[in-house]
């Protein structure tokens, strides 16, 4: 198995990547559109390439330029049954099922890793309910999935605490449907930014989501139409590992480009408030952020909202003076990994302070970790942390399988170095 040992201290400038979350609905929407679209600027992770290999077997043609995507509408083949491999990303499979459902389009649903076990319910029970024949192993919600007939419109009801993938995907789906819809809410919902995200691409494809009393209504027989050309936005999600490297390595300043605080629908731009709320010195310019190291302090972070950015917020938490209480989290546990025992795992093999709850982390700081051996669990936001928290150990951190960070930033560990940092192949044996 292939390892890296990480170490030494970051400054300077790093652009960052293109927002993953953006991409996947851009090109979805694009697709759907039945024109010709270009998006302008885009970073090849694992997860678009899934996203784009199933938008072509439904029937769109994706091709990938330098610096930019070209997507022509889908042309539908309805009597055939669609493999369509979402490699390890819950965004495509949670996107597109209710989608190709809409569509009328036959499909088999496959994935790599722990996606395959990762829930679907009640996304499925829902569709289930709206006239889709769905078939899984044992009946359960694992994959492979295969769907026939057609999703109908109606009532669909969920609780406020379940993946808004599930809520992004039939905002998706329902508009293209003969009949009208609403999306229920029977609690607040959580990851809210990433809805909002979906919301804003809608509008831009010319499709309507009125919002209503705990949830939205969402007319039937709507079109998607191209703006012609659009831009990715820059990825907070990634940006905060960056961040929190600059706020905890003394000396440093790091500044990344490409990313607008005052403007972007992004959740994970939160980042900037916890570190703020911790102690550190940000300078927020209009597609900037540069993070300076400062004493930090121990704080109550929320997790409902930003989980993908609690695994590098522990890092900083690790070497906070005081206790920080990771609360909220328990969703962390059905991502790529069971994060909150990832980074628990992790922590504590480089010598952090760390209890484990059922929906949160204890971290008590200290001034220095150890470094030491850890294991990626095959998820690439706890193999970035890793390496961002080397910055802080008296030896290096050694990574097994680090370049599962493909799946969503593939040039981390060439940013890494071009930063300052040290990255060398080790043999484990």
């Amino acid at each position: 198995m292939l390892s890296y040992s990480v170490h030494g201290s970051l400054s300077g400038s790093v652009n960052a990547p293109v927002s993953k979350s953006d991409l996947h609905r851009l090109i979805i929407a694009c697709s759907l559109s039945g024109s010709d679209t270009e998006i302008c600027r885009c970073t090849l992770s694992e997860d678009i390439k899934a996203t784009a290999r199933v938008m072509e077997a439904i029937g769109a043609s994706i091709h990938f330029e330098e610096n930019r995507i070209l997507v022509e509408g889908i042309k539908l083949q309805p009597d055939t049954n669609i493999l369509c491999d979402c490699s390890e990303s819950g965004s495509t499979l949670r996107f597109l099922v209710p989608v190709l459902a809409a569509l009328g389009q036959n499909a088999t649903f496959t994935g790599h890793g722990r996606l395959a076990k990762r829930p679907m319910e009640p996304l499925l029970s829902e569709l289930s309910a709206h006239g889709v024949e769905i078939h899984t192993p044992d009946n359960g919600d694992t994959l492979p999935l295969s769907i026939s007939g057609k999703l109908v419109g109606g009532d669909f009801t969920f609780s406020g605490d379940i993946s808004s993938q599930y809520i992004t995907g039939l905002m998706f789906a329902l508009p293209l449907l003969a009949q009208d819809s609403r999306i229920i809410l029977t609690s607040p919902l959580q990851s809210k930014g990433y809805v909002d995200m979906t919301l804003s691409v809608l509008e831009r494809f010319g499709i309507k989501i009125t919002p209503i009393q705990n949830g939205w209504e969402i007319a039937g027989k709507q079109r998607y139409r191209t703006p012609g050309i659009l831009t990715a936005q820059g990825d907070w999600s990634n940006a905060a590992f960056w961040l929190c490297a600059g706020s905890i390595c003394q000396g440093a300043n790091i500044m990344v480009n490409g990313i607008d605080y005052h403007h972007s629908l992004q959740g994970d731009k939160a980042v900037c408030d916890v570190l703020t709320q911790m102690g550190v010195n940000l300078t927020i310019g209009s597609e900037q952020v540069e993070a300076n190291h400062a004493p930090l302090h121990a704080v109550t972070i929320d997790g409902s909202q930003i989980p993908d950015i609690i695994p590098i917020l522990s890092v900083v938490a690790a070497v906070s003076q005081g206790e920080t209480h990771i609360v909220n989290a328990g969703r962390l546990r059905i991502k790529e990994s069971d994060r909150l025992h990832a980074m628990y795992e992790c922590l504590t093999q480089i010598g952090a302070d760390v209890t484990e709850l059922a929906d949160g982390l204890i971290i008590r700081g200290k001034s220095q970790l150890s470094g030491g051996t850890v294991d990626s669990f095959n998820d690439h936001r706890i193999a970035m942390s890793m390496a961002v928290a080397s910055l802080v150990c008296k030896e290096p951190v050694i990574i097994r399988d680090p370049m599962c960070v493909t799946k969503s930033y593939p040039d981390f560990y060439e940013d890494f170095k071009a930063l300052g940092g040290s990255v060398h192949v080790v043999d484990l044996g």
